[in-house]
Order: C-alpha cells, then sequence, then structure tokens
C-alpha cells in the first residue's frame, strides 16, 4: 500500500480509490455502530465515476452555479456520499466521517442540505431524491431557455441520482419519473442500484415486475449494466446517456449488496454495522490494512484530491464565459446573478395591488391577481398547479407553458400532488428560482412528507392551497379540509398564510417572496369583503402574525378569527356592541409569525384577562394554546358536507349569531 502513484496502472490507482471509499464508508457505520454499509459497498464505483471523472464540480466553491448536482436518493447510503465528499477536497473532514450520526455532526444519519457543503438536497424519506432530482432538472432545463444565448451557454449542467429498490417502490417514483418522461428532461440521468436486496430481504418477496420496461413506458432512454465493478461500462452508459437529449436516462446497474464482505448478497449487510470481524474480512478482501480504520492511502487520496484542481479550472472557464456573456447580455448577466443570490429586484413590491373594499373578492382570485401583477418583477417566481390551475387560479396570463417551450413558466404537474410538491423543492434548491405548487387544500395530505423536506431544507418553496375550508361548499367532505391547518402548522419553519381577505392576500404574497423559507397559503373559494386599507397598514400587520382588526374601549372579550372566518368575528362584534358587550377583533393570518414576535407584542395583541373565542373552520385543538382555560374554541371536530357553502357554515354553527353567542358565555 505504500507504492509511488507513478508506479500505479491506472486501473490499479481506480481500483484503489473505489476501495478506500468503500472502506472509509464502512468504518464510519462501524465506528458509529449505525447506518448502512451495504450501499456504500455495492455503489462505490458509481460514486467514483461520477465524482472524480464524470461530473462538473467544484469542492472549494460547492454552490458555483453551473456545476453538475448529484442526489444520493436512498439516503441511508450517506456514509458513501460523505465519504465521497470528504475524498474530493469537500468540507467534511476525517473527524467528521468519525463522528458519522452523532450530536453536532455534520455527517447525519441522512444527508441534510443544510449541515453538510455538497448536499445538494435533503434526502432519506425514500422516493422523494429523485423526485427533488426531476426539479432540478426542470430549474436546469428552464434558466437554460431563458439565460442562453449563442455561443454563451452559461447554464449547461446535467443532474444524477442515484436510487434503490425501496425508492421506486415508493408512488411518488411512478408519479415523478412519468413527470420526467412527458417534460422530456434530457439531462436527467438516475443510477438504479439493482441489487436485489431490501431490509426485509430478496426483492423478490415484494418487488416483481419489469422496472425497465416501465421506464421504457415513461418515455425514458434505458440502459442496464450487467456488472457494477465494470468503470468502463458504466461510463459507456452515461456517454449514451447524454447523446440522448429528448429523455432523461435510466442505467440500471447490477451491483452486490456488502460487495467484498462476508454478508455481501444478503439483507444482513443492508442496514446495520457489520461487527469487527465482519469488516476485518472485509478489508482482507479489499487488501487493506484489517487493524486500521478510516485508513488512506496517500494515493488514493490524491488521485481523489485531483476534483479539486479540476474543480477550479471548471469554474474558471465558465466564470469567463460568464464575463464575455456580461458584456455583451449585461441585463440578463445582472439578472442571473440577482436570482442566484435569491435576491428581489428594487423596489418590486411597489407593483403589488391594493384592493378597494367595495367588491368581496375570494382569496383564490386575489392571488391570481397579485402572482400575474409581480410576474414581470419576478421573474424567477415559476410553477403551476396539480391540473387545478382553472381552480387554483396559479397560471400566468400571458404566458408560455413550460412543457411545450422551456423558457415558459406555467407548469403543469398533473394530479401528481406528491412529485409536484418534491419537485418544487428541487427547483427551489437548483437557485435562481422561486417555485410554487398548487392543488386543493385537502390533497395537501397527499404532499405532506415533502412539505415537511421543504421545512427540514429551508427550501424557498411555495405551497398554494385553495378551496380552505368548508365554504367550498358542493364537493363535500371529501374536499373540505378540517385538520390539515392544524397539521402543516405544527411543522417547525414552515410560514402559514390564511388570508382574511384581498389585502392580506397580497400582503402574504410579498411576506413569502421576501422571506427565503418555505411557506403555505390556505385561500378561499368563496367571495370575501375587503379589509379597507386607509383604515388598517395591512402589510405591517401581517408581518407580525395576527393584529387588532377591530377594537373597542375596555373590550370584554376577543374574537380571534383567521381566513373566512375572521369575518364572522366582524359581524358578531356588532351584534356585542348593539349588547353593550365591547370586542376586540384579532385577525391571525400566521401562527409561524405570531410566534416570532415579542412577549410585549403577544401581550398587547391577546392580553391576560380577557376572555378569547378562537373562530376557525377545522380542527380546535391546537387554538387552546391562545384562548386559554378561560376561553373558548368554535372549530370543528367533524368532517363537513356537501351543500353551498353558506349552508354549511349555518348548520356547522359558523355564524355572526353563533360566535356572540358563545362570546357572551364568556363574559363575566
Amino acid at each position: 500500500m505504500t507504492t509511488s502513484p507513478a508506479t500505479l496502472s491506472s486501473t490499479k490507482l481506480d481500483q484503489l480509490s473505489i476501495d478506500t471509499l468503500r472502506l472509509l464508508a464502512v468504518d464510519a457505520v462501524q465506528k458509529a455502530n449505525s447506518g448502512h454499509p451495504g450501499a456504500p459497498l455495492g455503489c462505490a464505483p458509481i460514486a467514483y465515476l461520477l465524482f472524480h471523472k464524470l461530473m462538473k464540480h467544484n469542492p472549494a466553491h460547492a454552490k458555483w452555479a453551473d456545476r453538475d448536482r448529484f442526489v444520493l436518493s436512498n439516503g441511508h447510503a450517506s456514509a458513501l456520499l460523505y465519504s465521497v465528499l470528504h475524498l474530493t477536497g469537500y468540507k467534511v473532514s476525517l473527524d467528521d466521517l468519525k463522528s458519522f450520526r452523532q450530536w453536532h455532526s455534520i455527517t447525519p444519519g441522512h444527508p441534510e442540505s443544510i449541515d453538510t457543503e455538497g448536499v445538494e438536497v435533503t434526502t432519506g424519506p425514500l422516493g422523494q431524491g429523485i423526485a427533488m432530482s426531476v426539479g432540478l432538472a426542470m430549474a436546469e432545463k428552464h434558466l437554460a431557455a431563458v439565460y442562453n444565448k449563442p455561443g454563451h451557454n452559461v447554464v449547461d449542467h446535467y443532474t444524477y441520482a442515484l436510487c434503490g429498490d425501496g425508492d421506486l417502490m415508493e408512488g411518488i417514483s411512478h408519479e415523478t419519473a412519468s413527470l420526467a418522461g412527458t417534460l422530456g428532461l434530457g439531462k436527467l440521468i438516475w443510477f438504479y442500484d439493482d441489487n436485489l436486496i431490501s431490509l426485509d430481504g430478496p426483492t423478490e418477496l415484494s418487488f416483481t415486475e419489469d422496472v425497465l420496461k416501465r421506464f421504457e413506458a415513461y418515455h425514458w432512454h434505458v440502459q442496464i449494466v450487467e456488472d457494477g465493478n465494470d468503470l468502463a461500462a458504466i461510463e459507456a452508459a452515461v456517454a449514451a446517456a447524454k447523446a440522448e437529449t429528448s429523455k432523461p436516462s435510466f442505467i440500471a446497474v447490477r451491483t452486490v449488496i456488502g460487495y467484498g464482505s462476508p454478508l455481501a448478497g444478503t439483507n444482513k449487510v443492508h442496514g446495520e454495522a457489520m461487527g469487527p470481524a465482519n469488516v476485518a474480512a472485509t478489508k482482507k478482501f479489499f487488501g487493506f490494512p484489517e487493524d486500521q480504520s478510516f485508513y488512506e492511502p496517500e494515493e488514493a487520496l490524491a488521485n481523489w484530491r485531483s476534483a479539486i484542481d479540476k474543480g477550479k479550472t471548471a469554474e474558471a472557464e465558465w466564470t469567463k464565459l460568464f464575463d464575455a456573456y456580461a458584456k455583451e447580455f449585461p441585463e440578463l448577466a445582472a439578472e442571473f446573478t440577482r436570482v442566484f443570490k435569491n435576491e428581489r429586484k428594487a423596489g418590486w413590491e411597489k407593483v403589488i395591488p391594493s384592493f378597494p373594499t367595495e367588491k368581496k373578492v375570494a382569496t383564490r382570485n386575489a392571488g391570481q391577481i397579485v402572482m400575474n401583477a409581480i410576474a414581470n418583477e419576478v421573474p424567477e417566481l415559476f410553477g403551476g398547479a396539480a391540473d387545478l390551475t382553472a381552480s387554483t387560479k396559479t397560471i400566468f396570463k400571458p404566458g408560455a407553458n413550460f412543457h411545450v417551450d422551456p423558457a415558459g413558466r406555467n407548469v403543469f404537474f398533473g394530479v401528481r400532488e406528491f412529485a409536484m410538491c418534491a419537485a418544487v423543492n428541487g427547483i427551489a434548491q437548483h437557485g435562481g428560482l422561486i417555485p410554487f405548487g398548487s392543488t386543493f387544500f385537502t390533497f395537501s395530505d397527499y404532499a405532506k412528507s415533502a412539505i415537511r423536506m421543504a421545512a427540514l431544507m429551508k427550501a424557498h418553496s411555495l405551497f398554494i392551497f385553495t378551496h380552505d375550508s368548508i365554504g367550498l361548499g358542493e364537493d363535500g367532505p371529501t374536499h373540505q379540509p378540517i385538520e390539515q391547518l392544524t397539521m402543516l402548522r405544527a411543522i417547525p419553519g414552515l410560514t402559514d398564510y390564511r388570508p382574511a381577505d384581498a389585502n392580506e392576500t397580497a400582503a402574504a404574497w410579498r411576506l413569502a417572496l421576501e422571506r427565503s423559507e418555505p411557506s403555505f397559503f390556505a385561500l378561499s373559494r368563496q367571495d370575501l369583503p375587503v379589509i379597507d386599507t386607509e383604515k388598517v397598514d395591512v402589510y405591517a400587520s401581517v408581518s407580525k402574525g395576527a393584529y387588532i382588526l377591530e377594537d373597542a374601549p375596555n373590550a370584554k372579550v376577543i374574537l380571534i378569527g383567521t381566513g373566512s372566518e375572521v369575518w364572522f368575528c366582524v359581524e358578531a362584534k356588532k351584534l356585542l356592541d348593539a349588547e353593550g358587550i365591547p370586542a376586540r377583533v384579532v385577525s391571525f393570518p400566521s401562527w409561524e409569525l405570531f410566534e416570532a414576535q415579542s412577549a410585549e407584542y403577544k401581550a398587547s395583541v391577546l392580553p391576560a384577562g380577557v376572555p378569547k373565542l378562537a373562530v376557525e373552520a377545522g380542527s380546535p385543538i391546537a387554538w387552546w394554546k391562545y384562548v386559554g382555560s378561560d376561553g373558548d374554541v368554535l372549530g370543528l371536530d367533524r368532517f363537513g358536507a356537501s351543500a353551498p357553502g353558506p349552508i354549511v357554515y349555518e348548520h356547522l354553527g359558523f355564524s355572526a349569531a353563533n360566535v356572540a353567542e358563545k362570546a357572551k358565555k364568556l363574559v363575566k
């Protein structure tokens, strides 16, 4: 193992480098006594080829805009990715590998993009990594169409993903592969770790479909590599994939899980440390010192670290290209730089409309008006709906359709809520765009895991949900959300917006674009009154999360409402005032923003000692934190019903009269 690099053939150096990767991953798992050593042992040749030879990346600048992207969708194999990042020179040290899966480590159990440079997206829930890779490839295709000019391809990179059987079993893999084929994402390449083993045993127990035919049916370019250790065959498959520019590519690579270990080819090497004896035997198989952990042969490390100079050279060449581009197209270059910093144009918010009070407006319609008003000033806004643009109103008019013209900003995701939201996350993580996806609020259930991942990654993803309550009416309880507000508000770091009117909707849009974090909108189907902006600074008020919409001296009760239900509170206040019971109305569009305020501000809006009634057409379970033991909640502990919206509201207790009656019971 002390041979001079000059005396090693390229083939032997390749093998030594691959085996070094394998055993670093094995040692990381063994030291943690936790993890998944099987996939790193089987897939190391793929990772080596990509990071050492095929991918365009710069370990010294992990966020270089035109880098190739790599997604480890089978995120349980994280020891493989961390070891690759360490070996190629990213900010992952040998000590970081030794602290694999430990408290405050940058090498957690599954890859997390906010923790570790070189990790593009957070993966682990199977299927979501490949779904986000579709979003990454969508972003590349759109940005290339917008910014590239003849002789100046400033956006020109590939997206690679590694997935396993578990990824392809998940339903989201079907949704997202179908979408990718429909969109013709020719610069998307998936590697399938086809090792015939899942955690419970042989894949024949649960997964017997013809995967290759499945992807052919999705309009993918499909290849198979029979031997996962055959570097030449894998490299040839990548070359063929790149030659097919109109289809995404699927490369099935037959690997051996746990290759080189006594447990090879079995599920025993899938999800736990192998144990000292098996680790020693594996090192013996590869000719490494059996009693030495985290061993890095000088020749292998030097070979891997050549990625640093290659990366710097590749980025320098791109920078030279971009400088020439900037001289010829200065406005486009300036915009490109701005959007990749995720900054808005100066003064963009001035085009946000203010809505007059004369006419009621559904907040979904207000959202469409705002979105189209800001379209030219926020060209980085990009997205669409899950086959519901006519209902969610999330479409640019005029505007080209992405599936026809890659420069178009309207995306038709089809009835694929989970894939849509995961792709939105991938687009956001790519950089250069602010993506959104929309559907009916009740269908957020299908996509909840992707929404959660957005919060974990702090991705600037926007999720626009309409038909937000029983007020949608005749479609009935299958389409009327009850528990969804509580479910999504419980996700840490996800900002909620349930605006009461058109002007709160405009403020929510502004805040969602200003704040580089994930958020969701819950918007009404039905028309709602409009807040008078002459009386209320709506933007400043919504930015606080909750505020006093209407007040009375020495209020005896506080009525708290969100969305449509704010207006029941406003009307109830009139009834209470008429009976000599002064009441305050609080509009509460965002729990997340309210929780970020000072204790003094919170107390000024919801002072102790004044009884409070929360009114929301959804689950009441979480409102007790605000109303306290001396308050009450008018909510829903049942599903809705099929009837016109006003009738459903009335029969389920949502009326000004019922709000007033409940409030009176609280007043002592």
